[in-house]
């Protein structure tokens, strides 16, 4: 397949170029940049890119595909199909599957699962722990050769400070990426939302921030302690965005990741026990957003990711204390950030794609993230004045479980090209 994109504004964070070119495309690869490209006599595609961002796809560092095991939530190609129309040519998927993805049998079937959909390219993120139990490391270099990008027993913490202290010693070993799901399970204390007032009018047990904070706290010490790295999942609290800021300072080697939720919804939207809103960690307050904000704008967090949790409707539409967390996030995601951080002057659409493309992808150590010559071409293209209304019902993912149905948002991905073929084509999966 030949492609010429045409007359669009095409970013590229990781060189800081930023104009207004055309990009032609041959067998999958950047051949060619520039305007006035002599391509006569060549039969292709041509995508009129005019008025519209031209960027590197899309990459989500955190997701839940569910596949294997919980396939009537989603599974691979349904969540890839999902992927792309959200921009994304590219997500990790977390270990939390039946059976875990703690062994290289699992990581095999992902991959040849995901090559043969099609779609998104899905990187195997492989347990920290033997059946995500925090008891006894997996074999990391094992799940390292077979394929997985990071480590990571998201979904669960690491309790004990030894086992997360040698995940970090071993992964740097194996130049693995560890990623921290941040929660001390005995101050969460059966939970449901975050602590404070909507807790307490609702009648439900709440979370307090410091379960969240003192984890993070804890990492950040183990890692500046044994000179490793880790990267924090889903930041959602003032406090943890101080602990990363101060952290940087002091030189460690911490990268972390919000979600869009977390800079878009409070604790608020549980009113009328809406399970749609119930996420882990919690929604937060008005003051923990304009923290998130802040830490998005000057740096201290590095990803946006989607965190998408797919579940199916019985699984929320049930009592607010046994309703499962999670959103759908990949058809929401970019909408979502070019409206409420770009539209508002928080981050500018070069520092937004870097936090949604080029930063994830250097994190996980994929060669992504960057619009060059000679370069895979994964583009998502996408105009972020055009308006639209989500609805949840044109979701490809299996599960609707999201609390933006009705919102109208910014940005909607028009094309997305995975590995030079064109998969969404003028907002239609092809």
């Amino acid at each position: 397949m030949k492609i010429l994109i045409k007359g669009g504004r095409v970013i590229n964070p990781r060189n800081g170029f930023d104009e207004i070119t055309d990009i032609f495309v041959e067998n999958g690869i950047i051949t060619e940049i520039g305007n006035d490209l002599d391509l006569d006599g060549i039969e292709m595609e041509v995508i009129d890119a005019s008025g519209k961002i031209v960027a590197p796809g899309l990459v989500d560092m955190h997701c839940h595909l569910r596949d294997p095991g919980q396939e009537y939530k989603e599974d691979i190609e349904s969540g890839a199909k999902s992927a792309v129309m959200g921009g994304f040519t590219s997500v990790a998927c977390m270990p939390n599957t039946s059976p875990v993805i703690d062994n290289a049998s699992v990581v095999e079937y992902i991959i040849k699962k995901a090559e043969s959909a099609g779609y998104a390219n899905v990187y195997p993120i492989g347990a920290i722990t033997k059946g995500l139990a925090g008891e006894e490391l997996a074999e990391i270099g094992e799940l390292k050769f077979a394929g997985v990008v990071a480590i990571s027993d998201d979904g669960k913490p690491v309790q004990r400070a030894n086992i997360m202290r040698h995940a970090l010693e071993y992964a740097k070993m194996f130049d693995v990426a560890v990623v921290s799901h941040c929660e001390e399970m005995s101050l969460v204390e059966n939970g449901s939302m975050n602590e404070g007032f909507m807790s307490t009018y609702l009648g439900l047990r709440g979370i307090t921030r410091a379960a969240e904070e003192v984890m993070v706290s804890r990492d950040i010490l183990i890692a500046e302690s044994t000179d490793t790295s880790v990267h924090i999942a889903h930041v959602s609290t003032r406090g943890s965005v101080e602990l990363v800021r101060q952290a940087k300072k002091r030189g460690v080697s911490v990268t972390c990741e919000t979600c869009p939720h977390y800079f878009t919804l409070t604790e608020k939207a549980v009113s009328g026990f809406n399970t749609n809103a119930k996420m882990n960690p919690p929604l937060r307050t008005d003051d923990d957003i304009e923290a998130i904000k802040a830490g998005l704008a000057d740096g201290t967090i590095d990803v946006i990711a989607t965190d998408h949790a797919p579940h199916h409707t019985d699984e929320k539409n049930c009592e607010f204390d046994i309703a499962l967390n999670g959103i759908v996030g990949f058809e929401t995601a970019l909408g979502l950030a070019v409206t409420h951080l770009v539209r508002t002057g928080i981050l500018t659409l070069n520092e937004l794609i870097r936090k949604m493309s080029l930063n994830p992808s250097n994190i996980l150590g994929l060669n992504k993230g960057s619009l060059e010559i000679n370069k895979i071409a994964d583009i998502v293209i996408f105009d972020p004045n055009k308006k639209y209304t989500v609805n949840t019902d044109d979701f490809l993912s299996k599960s609707k479980n999201s609390p933006y149905n009705g919102w109208i948002l910014f940005g909607k991905p028009d094309y997305t090209v995975v590995n030079g073929k064109i998969k969404v084509n003028q907002g239609i999966l092809v």
